[in-house]
This record gives structure tokens, sequence and C-alpha cells, in this order.
């Protein structure tokens, strides 16, 4: 849930370890810091608040060829200077970064507290670094490969050592590490962002694997010492990519940017010839894809609610059985894994740690699982058989919305595709086909209405909480919707499917309390009036998102969206609910690219 910057080279380490912590900004953190190596001393520097506090502290002649930064979100122990990283061991000679959460780090700081080492920080961290230091290991990669193997948890790491003063060791369980190859000089970083301005090589260590950085290359093994191969990747993303292209917010640029990330996902994958949709990247024949009788959608967050969505576009054009379910939840549930149920995991960063973990689970019990994935070489892109990438580009504020966007465009293009090899007929191909290429242009109408959706956002804002609601499709768009309010804006927020009102949520209707409502102009519509008319009749605001009017004084304010084919109905009534979320933290001076107590990249259960 952190950043973790690493440099061994020619120059000075410590400008790149900054702006590699600011490229990492958007991943979410408490606290920020630096570790150097210079003429055989370790010099740190670290501080509570943002990155470029902690660097304007910074000593003016703090340099060296090798350092380690980090950008830390709380998990050990409060927000503070003493629980920044790095974390050093007694002498103050060794320092370490930590992605992840060591789960016996209790039993492990009781017993080092036994032997009469003082700790001063709260972290699991710190324990590690006082094991790495007392191991009777001659190496650097030794001691750090020891002090593993008596670790339980999650990590990705990255260690210096005054005695070893022209290497880095690094390595990884559950939390991503990515070397970037340079001339004569290396970069270690948890995400590529860090890496796109000096190198389009990098190698990307797997779950239990250990490197040793120097100048001159690297070089991988298990811990248990068995040698392995990395072979370079180039980056699939340019530095240009990282950029707020004039916007006052990214999240506001990823917003803007969903005609074309829309585009991005379907492009090459509509195949007219056939009525069908071209995904070469699930690895798998029609034949086996028409061997599955059920398709379960597994992810977290605003990807699980993309899920719920995914899961009613393939039963209902594929009229294939299919449902979604939190990941965090799956495998703690002993799931059974049915070998002909095709198990889709759904996450942005590809690197959720419990998305992940699910993954394995799944694989472990012999079932089949692909990845819906948007950065390339992540975790669960390379984990699993194969998948689809979404190609949005980068999406570095917290909140996901372009992302979302794409996931959902990834699952029509699976249910055309599982359609058309079972029953789905030609026509029924190129109906969705058409109303997919038509999404970009569609987003830009709705785009184009931001002034009024902003003038609505003013008046949800100063509201203490609010309903969400919706029916079968549309509930999947209201609890997304609700999400985001809360998460930018910090406004309370729930949904519900509609007819849920009347059991029980209706009592807490009034009206200073407003009801977004999702409302399609579908077979439910006759429905969905008598709901919004319960709500009426109890004063409570409504703001009704559809494709028409819904009726004579149904509603307060109308966000009107273009209509589409039914099973694309979710992608369009999503997007005015991220604008009316933007506008709301806006209004209440909140921070939308980086929301309290959130991470972009989840990768602690």
């Amino acid at each position: 849930m952190c950043g973790i910057v690493g440099y061994v080279g020619k120059g000075d380490c410590v400008p790149y370890l900054v702006e590699g912590l600011q490229r990492l900004e958007y991943r979410g953190y408490d606290s920020a810091g630096v570790a150097v190596v210079k003429n055989g001393a370790l010099r740190v520097h670290k501080a509570q608040g943002r990155v470029r506090e902690m660097a304007a502290g910074l000593p003016k002649r703090m340099s060296g060829p090798v350092g380690i930064a980090h950008t830390r979100w709380a998990t050990h122990g409060p927000p503070n200077d003493l629980n920044a990283h790095p974390q050093v061991d007694a002498e103050g000679r060794l320092a370490v970064v930590h992605n992840g959460i060591l789960e016996n780090a209790d039993e492990l700081r009781a017993e080092l507290v036994a032997d009469g080492v003082s700790l001063i920080s709260d972290t699991d961290t710190e324990v590690l670094a006082h094991l790495i230091a007392r191991s009777p290991e001659e190496t650097l990669e030794e001691r750090v490969r020891a002090a593993l193997r008596r670790v339980v948890g999650a990590y990705g790491i990255a260690v210096c050592d005054a005695a070893a003063p022209d290497r880095l060791i690094v390595a990884r369980n559950g939390s991503p590490v990515v070397i970037g190859i340079g001339d004569r000089e290396m970069f270690v970083a948890s995400d590529v962002a860090a890496l796109v301005k000096h190198t389009q090589q990098v190698a990307y260590l797997d779950d239990g694997e250990l490197a040793t950085v120097t100048i001159e290359g690297f070089r991988t093994s298990t811990l248990d010492r068995r040698p392995t191969i990395k072979e370079p990747h180039a980056i699939a993303v340019a530095e240009q990519d990282y950029a707020r292209g004039g916007f006052a917010h990214y999240l506001r640029k990823e917003i803007a940017d969903q005609p074309q990330s829309v585009a991005g996902t379907l492009r090459g994958r509509l195949d007219h010839r056939f009525a069908t949709a071209r995904l070469d990247g699930l690895n798998m024949t029609p034949r086996e894809l028409r061997a599955f009788r059920r398709v379960k959608i597994l992810g977290c967050g605003s990807a699980y609610y993309a899920g719920i969505g995914g899961a009613q576009m393939i039963e209902s054009f594929a009229r294939l059985p299919a449902d979604a379910e939190p990941a965090s939840e799956f495998r703690y549930r002993d799931p059974i894994i049915d070998p002909e149920t095709l198990y889709v995991a759904t996450s942005q960063s590809g690197e959720t740690a419990d998305t992940l973990a699910a993954v394995h689970e799944i694989q472990a019990k012999g079932g089949r699982v692909i990845g819906l994935v948007n950065v390339v070489g992540s975790s669960i892109a390379r984990g699993a058989e194969g998948g689809i990438y979404l190609h949005a580009g980068p999406e570095v504020s917290v909140a996901s919305t372009k992302a979302v966007t794409s996931t959902l465009v990834g699952f029509a293009l699976l249910a055309l595709l599982l359609g058309r090899v079972r029953d789905a007929g030609p026509a029924a191909g190129e109906r969705l086909i058409a109303a997919l290429e038509k999404l970009p242009a569609q987003i830009d109408d709705i785009l184009a209405r931001e002034d009024a959706i902003a003038e609505l956002a003013g008046r949800i804002a100063g509201s203490q909480t609010a309903f969400f609601i919706g029916r079968v499709r549309g509930h999947m768009v209201a609890l997304e919707g609700a999400q985001k309010l809360k998460e930018l804006s910090y406004v309370h927020a729930e949904a519900y499917p509609t007819p849920e009102l009347k059991h029980g949520p209706l009592a807490l209707i009034t009206p200073d309390v407003p009801t977004v409502a999702i409302v399609p102009s579908d077979h439910l519509l006759d429905k969905n009036r008598s709901s919004l008319q319960q709500v009426k009749a109890r004063g409570g605001p409504l703001v009704v998102v559809g494709h028409e009017h819904p009726g004579e004084g149904l509603a307060d304010e109308l966000l009107l969206v273009p209509r589409s084919e039914p099973e694309l109905d979710p992608i369009l009534l999503g997007i005015p609910l991220q604008l009316l979320a933007y506008h709301a933290a806006l209004h209440l001076g909140r921070n939308v690219d980086q929301p309290r107590n959130l991470a972009k990249s989840v990768t602690v259960e």
C-alpha cells in the first residue's frame, strides 16, 4: 500500500529517490523517508507528512550512490517520524523499507526484547531490520535470506547496508517489486511509475524471490538459494502518460480520459466478420470456452462492483450463469472450486492482495482463472492463465474512474465472446458491437453536461447522508456511485436495491436525505416509478439518473444519459455519478486525488 524506490549507480541517488517518491504519491501514504549509503556510512532522513515536506528538510550534504526511500501508509503504529520508513538496526548501519504486513511481528518482537534489543518504533519493519542485522550469515544477501525465512506474511522489501556499500537486496512475497535496468545504474521500485523516466526495461520479482542489485546488474534466486532467470520486459507506458495534462486533478483528467480509454479497451477486439470479440489473451479455444457452465467474478471495492455488472452482462447476453463475490471473503469460506467454472479476477492494479490470494486458492484447487487488469506485468496478470488487459492507461488518482468503466467494457467483450461461442446469433453479436462502438461519443456527450452536475453536487455536499438505489443493472451503478461519494467527499452514502428501501431504510428518508435513483428506461421503469413515489411521499429529495423523465413530480433533479443496449447501461449510467462525487468533494475542499485513509494499490489484507 506504499511506495518503494531504490537506486544503485554512478551519480547521487537522492534526487532520483525523491522524484520516485513523488511519482508514487498516488498510492496513498502518511510519512516518507530516505536512506543513503556513502563512504561506509548510512544516513537516514524521514518525517511524517508529504514527500515535499520531507524533502525540504533533507540535509544539504546528504548524497551518495546507493539508497532506498519509502512512502508509508500506517499499519503497525500511528503516523509519526519514528514509525516512518526506512527502519534501521540498533547500530544504525542497515536500513529497510517494507510494503506489506508481517503477521508474526509480535512474536518476533518479544523474542528480540527478551534478547535485550530496544525497539524504538511500533512497526513490524523495524523487527525485520534487527533480524537481518543480528543474523550470523556472512553476506548481506544471506542475512536477508535468513531473516525472511523467519517471517510470516506479505512483504516487498529493499535493504541497504553501510557494510555492503555497493548493493541493494530486494525481495517479495505478495507485494510487488520491480527492477529497472539502466546503463551502469540500476533502479528499484514497487511500481513502474517511478521508473518510466529513467528506463524502459524492467524485471518483475515473483513471490519467494530475492535479488541482489549492483551497478553492473542483478541476480535473482529463491529463498532456498535456487537461481532463477528473469527476462527483461519493456514498460508499456511512457512518462507523459502520468502527466495531469492541464487538469487541476488527476481524477478530473481520468474522468475526461474515458472516451479514449474505452476506445483503447475496444481497439482491435471487435470482429465484425464473425460478430464476436477477439480476446487472444485468454489463451483458450472456442471449445474450451464453450465447456464452462458458470462464471465466477472476484474483485474488491470498485472492481467487485464492476464484477457485479459484468456477471449481469454475461448472464444476459451469453445466457451463462454468472455471479460476483468479494475476493476478500472468497478463500476464507473454503470455496468449492468447480472445474467447469471460469473464474475471473479483476483488479485495476493487478496487485490487490485479497484478489491475488483468491487466484492462488483457485489454482491450488485445480480451477481455471483469468485476469481482467489494467497494469501490464502485474502479479495477477502474470499469475493467471490468461486474461484481458484493459489498456485504459495509467490511473493515478486513488479513486478509480476510467479503470472501472474499462473493466465494464472488458466484461462486455467477454460476454460477447462467450455468447457467440454458445447460442447467441450473429445479429445479437452485431447489435452489441454497434453499441460498444458508440460508447466513446456517448461518454463525451455526458461529460459535456458537467456544469449542471457540478451545481447539483454543491447541494449533495450539504447533506449528512445520501441513499443510492437501483434495480438489477442499476444496483451495481448505485453501489459504485455511493462508493465514489463516500471516498471522495466523505459524505456518508448507502446503496440498496430499490425494492429494499421499504424493508427498513425508508425509515431514514426525510427532506434532509437525498436519494439518487438509477432509472434506465427498461422493463422495470414502471416499478421504479412506484418506488420513487414512496420516496417523494416522505419528502425525500430525488435525483434521477436515466434515459428520460420518470414522470411528473418524481424528479427534483434529472441527469440524462444517452441510450445504449440494455447490457451496456451500467457503463453510461455511472459516468454522471463520477462527476457528482468529484464536484461534491471539491465543494467540501477535499483532497480528491488522495482521499484520507485510502491507498491506490491495496497490497495487504
